[in-house]
């Protein structure tokens, strides 16, 4: 683990996104709140949140951080089939929050898949990546558009 005793402390932030994969009537089923395991994007937003909280017990060498807010939203794309998800995690400490947003990413799109895989196993989760982030040494950095 790396000693952050000597950083400061400041507002730090970022974002990470995952895109899910599914057959339409998949995408149909989730959108019109009617898979069998019940509301399919509020379960995910709370997954993702609290796999955010829980950062430091899945991912060996994480700081534990006092943060201070995770958005999870969705983006449904009907002609692309697809189900965007981008976490939101915010704090102010001495080391970023990246690996909060990315496992928070990931957690949500996992529960999307086990939610609905009765009727799609064929999901894929795909371009699980680190968006934006800010503050810290380092300032600000923006993944290109490709």
């Amino acid at each position: 683990m790396v000693d952050v005793t000597a950083k400061a402390e400041t507002h730090r932030e970022a974002v990470a996104r995952v895109v899910l994969k599914m057959k339409r009537s998949t995408l149909a089923l989730i959108k019109a709140g009617q898979v069998a395991k019940g509301d399919v994007l509020g379960v995910a937003r709370t997954a993702g949140i609290l796999a955010a909280k829980r950062t430091p017990d899945l991912i060996p060498l994480c700081h534990p951080l006092r943060l201070t807010g995770v958005d999870v939203t969705f983006q449904l794309n009907e002609r692309g089939s697809t189900l965007k998800i981008e976490a939101r995690v915010k704090t102010v400490d001495k080391t970023g929050v990246e690996m909060e947003a990315l496992t928070a990413a990931a957690a949500a799109g996992l529960t999307v898949y086990d939610m609905v895989k009765a009727v799609d196993k064929g999901i894929v989760l795909t371009n699980l990546c680190l968006v934006e982030k800010s503050g810290g040494k380092s300032g600000t950095w923006r993944r290109r558009r490709r």
